[in-house]
């Protein structure tokens, strides 16, 4: 076999792999995509059940709800929302495991192109932060925001639109 049809089956070995690849994606989405969970709290008072993206799309009451007062019945909604939130978003990163898998096991640009730097490494897609369950104004989010924010460096004009004495 010479150089020039050894590198024709490896491109074309490399391209079976990568359709098969985009193949294993599409189904195991399919499968995320209709993942839900379910979370039930206060003595499955509250029952709440979220889609593969953490959204609710049902919440019920059993019939001892009326044990609780409203500030509890909020809480345990909100509780029961993020436990079945956190479940989900597992159950999508179990499934969606094997790509990552099967993409540290296709070969990289540089073994077949002699010379070609790696950029695997350069090109990592960088880990989202945290996102934060504590509801709104509570002192963890208004600490989080605090530190997002730019802090100007020009003082506001006296007289501008945005001056206080408007």
């Amino acid at each position: 076999m010479t150089n020039n049809e050894r590198a024709r089956h490896d491109l074309s070995d490399i391209l079976e792999g990568f359709a098969d690849q985009m193949r294993t994606i599409t189904q195991l989405q399919r499968e995320r995509a209709a993942l839900t969970a379910s979370a039930s709290v206060r003595q499955k008072r509250v029952t709440v059940t979220v889609n593969a993206e953490g959204t609710v799309i049902e919440t019920k009451f059993n019939s001892e709800i009326a044990d609780l007062d409203y500030p509890e019945i909020a809480k345990a909604i909100t509780e029961a929302a993020q436990q079945a939130a956190a479940e989900v978003a597992q159950r999508g990163r179990d499934i969606l495991a094997p790509v990552s898998q099967n993409r540290n096991r296709l070969p990289k640009l540089s073994d077949l192109v002699p010379g070609m730097p790696d950029l695997s490494r350069e090109l990592r897609i960088p880990e989202p932060p945290v996102v934060s369950t504590a509801p709104p104004k509570s002192p963890e989010r208004l600490a989080t925001q605090a530190n997002d924010e730019p802090e100007s460096q020009t003082p506001p004009r006296r007289g501008a639109a945005t001056d206080s004495g408007w």
